[in-house]
């Protein structure tokens, strides 16, 4: 028993080699008995089965576990499989981080610093760690639950020490966030909202991966994925997506883990966007596909400042 804890020890700090050593693992939710299947509903007639037909067509054969969230306001129509299924944030939870700030800034009746909206556009745009740890250690866990709580993300859990990458999330709250983002409401103010969605619509070029892969032309896109390799579960490999356009508004929250690669966990969300811009929004016109240019050298979890 000593020999195989010491070799797990062994395993896990060799899989975060030079990055980072991760705290203990935070298990996530378990599997249901029965394989999930994707369930949707919709106000168009025959939308809704043919959207649960292709995502699980572009799921067959996909080794890993993947979550999906959809829902789009001009047609009412929602997808999700494996909802409540807790996954590592890793860098998705940017989002989080910079709604907080802007909630808290409203509170406050304040706009945002220069340095706060430089932080804020490099931790959105270039996914920066050292941003984001700025700016959730400014926030603290405190502010960071509050906005949770108001954006009613009632399964969303910060990560502890200041390891942001290790937050809990689902694809229903990330669903909620986006949804937040979208619509007039009384969390986000319209000046918020539109700040958050300029900045995922200027995400460098290869970031830009995931639920935009297959959008046509005639929708604008906003992404924010994230990625992390630890030792249980392989590659946590993720992509949030909002679009506007062509008689359409809708939100995309694709989660993954157990890949084998970072590049397995992108082709398998890219097969789902696919399948959803294209039953969303047929188009007879090239649309784009996004890979990532090179390996990531970030860890994409914090470490806590010393001293």
């Amino acid at each position: 028993m000593t020999h195989r804890t010491s070799r797990r020890a062994r395993v896990l700090a060799a899989a975060v080699g030079a990055a980072v050593l991760i705290p203990g693992v935070v298990a996530a939710t378990p599997a249901a008995a029965t394989t999930p299947t994707v369930s949707c509903t919709s106000a168009k007639a025959g939308l809704a089965d043919k959207l649960k037909k292709d995502i699980t067509a572009a799921l067959a054969n996909r080794r890993g576990t993947v979550a999906v969230g959809l829902y789009d306001r001009s047609t009412k129509t929602t997808c999700t499989l494996r909802p409540t299924t807790s996954y590592d944030s890793a860098s998705t939870v940017k989002v989080t981080v910079l709604a907080t700030l802007l909630w808290d800034a409203k509170k406050h009746n304040r706009y945002l610093t220069s340095t706060e909206q430089s932080l804020a556009k490099a931790m959105i745009t270039q996914s920066d760690n050292a941003a984001t740890s700025k700016l959730w250690k400014q926030l603290g866990l405190t502010k960071i639950k509050g906005f949770l709580a108001a954006a009613g993300m009632t399964k969303t859990t910060p990560g502890a020490d200041g390891y942001w990458g290790l937050t809990q999330e689902n694809v229903t709250d990330e669903q909620k966030l986006l949804g937040l983002v979208t619509a007039k409401n009384t969390v986000l103010s319209d000046n918020s909202r539109a700040y958050i969605l300029k900045l995922m619509g200027q995400v460098v070029s290869s970031q830009r991966w995931g639920t935009p892969a297959g959008a046509p032309s005639t929708v604008s896109v906003h992404v924010k994925n994230g990625w992390l390799q630890r030792s249980t579960h392989g590659w946590r490999v993720h992509s949030l997506g909002t679009f506007n356009g062509a008689g359409h508004d809708y939100m995309i929250s694709v989660l993954t883990q157990d890949n084998s690669t970072m590049d397995y966990g992108v082709a398998t969300i890219q097969n789902v966007a696919k399948a959803i811009h294209k039953d969303l929004v047929p188009t007879t016109s090239g649309t784009a596909t996004y890979t990532p240019t090179s390996t990531p050298r970030e860890a994409f979890v914090a470490v806590p400042e010393q001293g």
